[in-house]
């Protein structure tokens, strides 16, 4: 049993939502223990579906459905804010932690009525399990939420199940069922909620800073839905179409999200990002400081399609290549963790916004830059990038910034959690940049001993858990906001099952690590 991966890494799940459970116990908490064991026995029937081909839309190959750690992200998540809002004292975000909490256990059970709707002969076992399952999320559900809540709940699914057949059919073989339940799920209860608070502009309170990310995601989104629906009826490699292509993100960008984001704000949102950064001379020297690594990791780019050029047509970027740019990251990151946080929110998501757009430049060929992005990026693809999206670099961006972007301001006066909850602006610096980076280059360049049923080493996950308690030690020195008090074995235990998840894992890590991390230091 212990030498199937999908096995162990169910098992490692089940293991964090024990830990989850330990701290928090309510009905909620056992609402997802029973949610993960629906999950474990539909997982089996998706795998199978995916296998045999029968699984309607066109799933990414090479790796199991990953339903099990996709499932209990969102209901894990709420659990853990809504202990930190509670203790705090903000009712309101409590609230709020439970809508995410049933929305996750919601769209989970969503999918395993899929697997089980198309699977045939009809699994007996896994229906009575998911139906006692899902009676007892829905009895909760009436028990904990108000009206309103379970509303915004069925909302954020009505857009899910239409939003994830327009991104399944339009996106072949980009995602597991597992990646599009998190991808999809989180961008449709962002599209809820910003929807939620343009209807109601008089409640809209709150720092300018959080309303970036869902505008850019939304815009971003309806960029990427309409030219893909567009250049279906029309070619889009011509200079015709390139030119339409740029007058349409400008009007999207000066017609809608501009103005959107202006209401939201109340301030035009480039003279408020003109003061924001010129607040301080700090903010102008980290931001010089970026530019000098974003240049820095064009350079590695140019170099590595250089001595492409010049040697093997063949030559494809070694992981050690590729870790570079983790390092690079980490570099980005760390400085603006420990001296100005909000500067590095916005920062991300501007970053998000760019690194999409020129991911459909790249995939829809638009002149002058589409085919050049495409013989460059080229040498950095790896299995994952199976589909017609290359979206590896944009895990990476998200694995570093959810952390930030999920960080509980409001349940935070002090701008900073006690105890294990100080490291939680750094989880994804610890689990992506620093473990996952560590694990790869030491597991296969010195790594002999295989975890049962995997590529990876024991020497990689071992070295992995000691680089991260290392950082940690760092991050104490210099970021004097975190105190850990009493909390350094559950911050050892916490890296050691997220290290061991990494190692059996066939998704992808860039995003799950670091959501579980999170979880983990939140309670």
């Amino acid at each position: 049993m212990l030498s199937n991966p999908v096995i162990v890494e169910s098992l490692v799940v089940f293991a964090i939502v024990l830990c989850v459970h330990f701290v928090v116990w309510n009905q909620l908490s056992w609402c997802t223990i029973a949610l993960a064991i629906q999950a474990f026995y539909v997982q089996h029937k998706w795998d199978r579906l995916l296998k045999s081909g029968g699984a309607v839309f066109q799933f990414r190959p090479s790796a199991n459905s990953g339903i099990v750690p996709a499932s209990m992200v969102m209901p894990l998540l709420g659990l853990a804010l809504r202990e930190r809002c509670e203790a705090s004292g903000n009712v309101y975000f409590e609230r709020f932690s439970m809508v995410i909490t049933v929305t996750g256990m919601m769209l989970a059970l969503f999918l395993s009525l899929i697997a089980l709707g198309i699977t045939r002969p009809v699994p007996t076992n896994t229906c009575v399990v998911a139906g006692l399952s899902g009676s007892a999320v829905m009895y909760t559900t009436k028990q904990a939420l108000t009206v309103s809540e379970v509303i915004e709940v069925l909302e954020v699914l009505l857009i899910f199940v239409y939003l994830s057949l327009i991104v399944l059919y339009l996106l072949p073989r980009c995602f597991t069922p597992g990646e599009a339940l998190l991808i999809v799920g989180g961008i449709s209860f962002i599209i809820n909620q910003l929807i939620k608070r343009s209807l109601n502009l008089t409640e809209v309170k709150g720092d300018p800073v959080n309303y970036f990310l869902p505008v850019v995601v939304v815009g971003s989104l309806l960029l990427g839905i309409f030219f893909a629906l567009l250049f279906c009826f029309m070619e889009s490699e011509t200079w015709v179409s390139s030119l339409f292509f740029h007058m349409m993100s400008a009007v999207l960008a000066l017609g809608i999200i501009m103005p959107w984001l202006s209401l939201l704000i109340r301030r035009h949102p480039l003279t408020w990002l003109l003061d924001f950064i010129t607040l301080n001379e700090k903010r102008l020297y980290l931001l010089a400081y970026w530019v000098l690594l974003a240049v820095l990791a064009s350079v590695v780019v140019l170099h590595q399609n250089y001595k492409r050029a010049s040697g093997s047509k063949k030559h494809q970027a070694s992981t050690v290549v590729r870790k570079y740019f983790h390092l690079i990251v980490v570099a980005t990151f760390v400085p603006g963790l420990v001296f100005d946080r909000q500067l590095l929110h916005v920062a991300s998501v501007a970053c998000l916004a760019v690194f999409l757009l020129l991911e459909y430049v790249r995939y829809f060929r638009i002149r002058p830059l589409g085919q050049l992005l495409r013989q460059l990026l080229t040498l950095f693809l790896d299995e994952r990038d199976s589909g017609p999206l290359i979206l590896t670099h944009i895990y990476l961006l998200l694995g570093m910034s959810l952390p930030i972007w999920l960080f509980p301001g409001p349940c935070a006066p002090k701008g900073s959690l006690p105890g294990a909850g100080g490291l939680v602006p750094y989880a994804g610096v610890l689990a992506v940049g620093v473990g996952d980076t560590v694990a790869s280059i030491f597991g296969s360049s010195m790594g002999e001993i295989r975890w049962p049923g995997t590529k990876k080493t024991m020497e990689g996950t071992a070295t992995s858990i000691f680089a991260q308690i290392i950082a940690v030690v760092i991050f104490l020195i210099f970021d004097g906001a975190i105190n850990l008090n009493t909390s350094y074995t559950w911050v050892v235990g916490s890296i050691t099952l997220v290290s061991l998840l990494e190692a059996y894992t066939a998704q992808i890590d860039n995003l799950l690590l670091p959501l579980y991390l999170f979880i983990l230091f939140m309670l």
